[in-house]
């Protein structure tokens, strides 16, 4: 039998600095514990859960002191739900920890020369964001652990009546029952209410993802700035008398709704990929607008969750591009197209690689939209796609953009961009670590030359960073 080992408590620490990831750090006899749960300022009692000669990692499991720069959360579910990890930080202080953890991972994975780093482009918006939500429904509410004690000792025993909202932070398989989320506007948490009203007051199961049973599974909306509205109602097995009553519902309580949409997902995870939504209402997409130019967003596009940082983004992007329309300009990881089209007034040629044929699509009908004809879109690799046939027929790169997910660049792609030697490189990138990573490779090569954070989340522990890079 394995022999448990005993709880390990640090008392009294005082925390002094934020570390990365959304935990901060705190000192004892020269080694460093970095500690979950607690801001600089507090003075905590830390339960270790990893223990090793020089660093420890733990939990705060109670204050003795709180920091002077905490605030108390504006929403009742932080801390249970598993985002907006940093409601209880001043939103000032949010930014200079996303710039000093830009900055730390740079120079710890990247090891380059690096410029020095510009100011962080924070959000004016740091409440009803997003432009895309993604709810799940459940069987299994999660019960804070006060309500679960106060429950036990009364002896109640919660009823299985489903929830409604997001995963509960470290379980798969329970949901926090949401009251009001302030990541998007409303009437969001109405329509999500409404439908999970419905589902109960006509009995319908809620989905579980252990066993995969259950009706009522996930519920996904999307808004523009330009007053769109699209529902996608996720069902894991169709009942038409029912779909029909709850569709509706829908379009009677929420006339503001542009697209309505139900999908059938049968399958064992929550992903929609390759699932083709019905159209209830509408014409199956939305259109953003960033600056003049407008984007058709279909059921399965990706487009950036934060419409009103995106825009600064993309005219940060353009701004390192340094195009003067002469260029021609490659757009890696392209999805449908925005960066290259909001690029393309200052650019002889837009090339967009993206190897998912349904983004392509969107993006030549997006060029289509704006009049850009100087834009090309191709489906597929870019290590297999961009060879010297392919550069005699679309022209070698004068710039570069890559836009890749957050494991990075795939090592071939960054030799592939070794061999097309464009003079500039702009890498944009939702994980500074493997972005280091990646600009260690390209330093063969290229030096930075422009470095710039933006916050696209706030409240939350991620960020995205932008470096310019210009061929040694």
């Amino acid at each position: 039998m394995k022999k448990q080992r005993k709880a390990v408590v640090l008392n009294n620490l005082t925390v002094t600095d934020y570390a990365a990831e959304g935990k901060s750090l705190s000192r004892l006899d020269g080694k460093v514990i970095f500690i979950e749960g607690a801001i600089p300022g507090d003075i905590v009692d830390v339960l270790l859960k990893k223990n090793k000669s020089d660093w420890a990692e733990g939990v705060a499991i109670h204050f003795h002191q709180f920091s002077p720069h905490r605030l108390t959360p504006f929403c009742r579910h932080f801390g249970v739900c598993g985002g907006c990890q940093w409601q209880m930080l001043p939103y000032a202080m949010q930014l200079e920890y996303k710039q000093q953890q830009v900055s730390d991972v740079l120079q710890r994975i990247g090891k380059v020369v690096l410029p020095a780093m510009e100011p962080i482009l924070g959000a004016e918006r740091t409440t009803h964001y997003r432009n895309k939500l993604e709810y799940t429904f459940g069987d299994r509410r999660y019960i804070p652990p006060e309500e679960f004690s106060r429950m036990k000792s009364s002896g109640e025993i919660e009823q299985p009546t489903g929830a409604g909202g997001f995963h509960a932070r470290g379980f798969f398989d329970k949901v926090v029952a949401i009251e009001t989320c302030h990541l998007q506007d409303e009437p969001t948490n109405a329509i999500r209410s409404t439908i999970e009203t419905f589902a109960r007051d006509h009995h319908l199961p809620f989905y579980n993802p252990r066993t995969h049973e259950g009706w009522l599974r996930n519920l996904v909306i999307r808004n523009t700035r330009t007053g769109e509205w699209m529902v996608d109602v996720v069902l894991g097995y169709p009942l038409p008398e029912y779909q029909a009553q709850l569709t509706e519902l829908l379009q009677d309580r929420f006339p503001g709704i542009t697209t309505l949409l139900v999908t059938i997902n049968s399958k064992h995870n929550d992903s929609l990929t390759g699932l083709e939504p019905v159209v209830i209402k509408g014409n199956g997409y939305i259109t953003e607008q960033l600056e003049k130019f407008r984007y058709i967003i279909s059921a399965r596009s990706f487009f950036q969750t934060n419409s009103y940082q995106a825009e600064r983004l993309y005219r940060l992007i353009r701004e390192m591009a340094e195009l003067n329309g002469s260029q021609v300009v490659y757009d890696l990881y392209c999805g449908t197209g925005s960066i290259g089209i909001f690029l393309s007034e200052q650019a002889k040629q837009i090339v967009g690689v993206e190897v998912v044929p349904e983004a392509v699509a969107d993006a030549i009908k997006n060029a289509t939209l704006n009049g850009v004809a100087q834009a090309r879109f191709f489906a597929g690799d870019v290590v297999d796609i961009c060879d010297d046939a392919f550069f005699a027929r679309e022209g070698k790169p004068d710039v570069v953009i890559t836009d890749p997910p957050r494991a990075g660049m795939h090592e071939k792609l960054v030799k592939k961009l070794l061999e097309m030697e464009a003079p500039l490189i702009v890498y944009v990138s939702c994980n500074p670590a493997t972005q280091a990573r990646d600009l260690a490779l390209l330093d063969e090569k290229y030096r930075v030359t422009r470095c710039c954070p933006v916050d696209m989340f706030p409240h939350t522990l991620h960020i995205e960073n932008v470096v310019q890079l210009k061929l040694k």
